[in-house]
């Protein structure tokens, strides 16, 4: 198949996916506080419980994420391994996600109790499909190259698209819900209906499922020796193939951290420009920025890990941000040094997550050589994993650092409270520095599986299956 059909596919696959999950981590949980309960007696109760039950069901559920890796690594079928789970988990995951951005038939306003309980199984259904989908996407890099470069162009092109889907919703999201709000509920200005959120909410679920079919349609497994060298992976290997693989361990625990920092300040920024500087309709510009610095960090990804590594790029791309972060803490409600301090912070993201797939798609060859087994989803599993983790940690953080600030419902600047806005400071700058701050020290002091280690690696590799393979054919003679 040609390759950039393959890329091009694959690059719009990302673009629906990571919309998808902007609009899950970070717009959800703004729907929920600022109109869904808006005018209910228990408004801060239900908050509050919408809250917990995120956390709880994203928590549970992750702990079989790489359960999902093992059956996505154990499908075999005419049209591959992870294209059923794509195209399935991509249409239900999308109709889930407008169901979620509903009063759920009215039940919101009418019986608290049922809503709840319809909400958790819609949600469960959605987390469900969308880590098939999440897993099957992106474990898929190993399998459309063993190369590193080849996997690293994949990779770039991937991220490239995923960052304009992150990043495209940021410049739609507020034009799109006060379109609605206007054409369905007969609002003025940038008033915000529920109906305004759905239908965000349905554009961003057809974009989310058009592009799991472009990848289902438009991108090829490739065989090769290594692949073959694939064993069925029973439920007790699934958390061994991941325990027994300490780069991929480690890698993981500062990713975690650095994931969960900048989930969370990125999800609180919206309330920063409504609730603290007084304007949402500037939110816009954040994502008119944050996409163009993206689609330049991404094409200078490949370019930058030649020159500095990749645990150049992991390291310094987090100093980068934490200028960023210092630039935002002192800009206040100047909109000018606010938008400086975010390109700062987020310009080097899409190269740190680039490093980090890089290194955590690198260990399968890795837990191979070392174990015996390959594991592709199961070890590819982690990251969406640990994606997941930080986002329901993330939502529960939001939602308490609106409640415990004041910015919730209709409240304007002038009612945020001193020591509101303080709170709010610790959640959207300081804790998230310290986290991204020890994921750059972990990375320096135990990631030892670098470019030149994973070459290594795949020759080992390939030098004894081809010795096993003759061997065996000896025998067979």
């Amino acid at each position: 198949m040609n390759l950039f059909k393959q890329y091009a596919s694959y690059a719009f696959g990302a673009f629906g996916h990571d919309a998808f999950y902007a609009t899950l981590s970070t717009y959800f949980p703004i729907f929920v506080t600022s109109v869904l309960f808006t005018g209910h007696a228990n408004s801060a109760k239900m908050i509050g419980t919408v809250s917990a039950m995120l956390v709880i069901i994203r928590l549970i559920e992750i702990a079989f994420d790489p359960m999902i890796g093992g059956v996505v690594d154990n499908t075999r079928t005419r049209w591959g391994k992870f294209k059923p789970w794509l195209f399935c988990g991509g249409l239900i995951s999308a109709v889930a996600l407008m169901l979620i951005f509903t009063s759920l038939g009215g039940l919101a306003d009418s019986n608290d109790l049922a809503y709840l309980i319809v909400f958790g199984i819609v949600f469960v259904i959605l987390d469900i499909f969308y880590s098939f989908k999440d897993i099957s996407l992106w474990s898929m890099l190993p399998a459309l190259s063993v190369d590193s470069a080849t996997r690293t162009k994949f990779g770039t092109v991937g991220r490239f698209g995923s960052t304009l889907g992150a990043q495209g919703v940021i410049i739609v999201v507020m034009p799109l819900v006060y379109f609605f709000s206007q054409k369905f509920s007969g609002a003025t200005g940038q008033t915000q209906t529920r109906a305004g959120w759905f239908g965000f909410a349905t554009v961003i679920a057809i974009v989310s499922f058009l592009g799991a079919l472009a990848i289902t349609l438009g991108t090829k497994e490739q065989k090769n020796l290594l692949r073959e060298n694939t064993k069925k992976t029973r439920l007790r290997d699934v958390f061994k193939a991941i325990g027994e693989n300490d780069q991929l361990m480690w890698l993981g625990l500062s990713y975690f951290m650095f994931a969960f920092g900048y989930v969370v300040t990125n999800s609180l920024l919206l309330y920063y420009f409504r609730y603290v500087i007084g304007n949402a309709g500037a939110y816009s510009i954040v994502g008119v920025i944050t996409a163009i610095l993206g689609v330049i960090s991404v094409v200078l990804f490949p370019f930058m890990v030649k020159l500095l590594t990749r645990q150049g790029v992991y390291i310094g791309g987090i100093a980068v941000m934490v200028i960023g972060y210092i630039i935002f803490l002192f800009s206040g409600t100047n909109v000018t040094s606010v938008l400086v301090g975010v390109a700062f912070y987020f310009f080097p993201y899409p190269m740190v997550f680039l490093a980090a797939l890089m290194t955590i798609t690198d260990s399968v060859e890795y837990g191979q050589w070392k174990n015996g087994t390959r594991n592709e989803s199961v070890t590819l599993s982690v990251r969406p994993l640990i994606d997941k983790l930080a986002g329901a940690f993330a939502n529960g953080v939001v939602m308490l650092a609106a409640l415990q600030s004041g910015m919730t419902g209709n409240a304007k600047p002038s009612d945020i409270s001193a020591s509101g806005l303080l709170q709010f400071k610790m959640f959207i700058f300081y804790i998230p520095v310290i986290l991204i701050i020890l994921a750059a020290i972990i990375y320096f002091t135990k990631i030892k599986l670098t470019e030149k280690e994973h070459a290594k690696i795949v020759k080992e590799l390939e030098t004894k299956l081809k010795a096993e393979k003759a061997a065996g054919k000896k025998i067979g003679d």
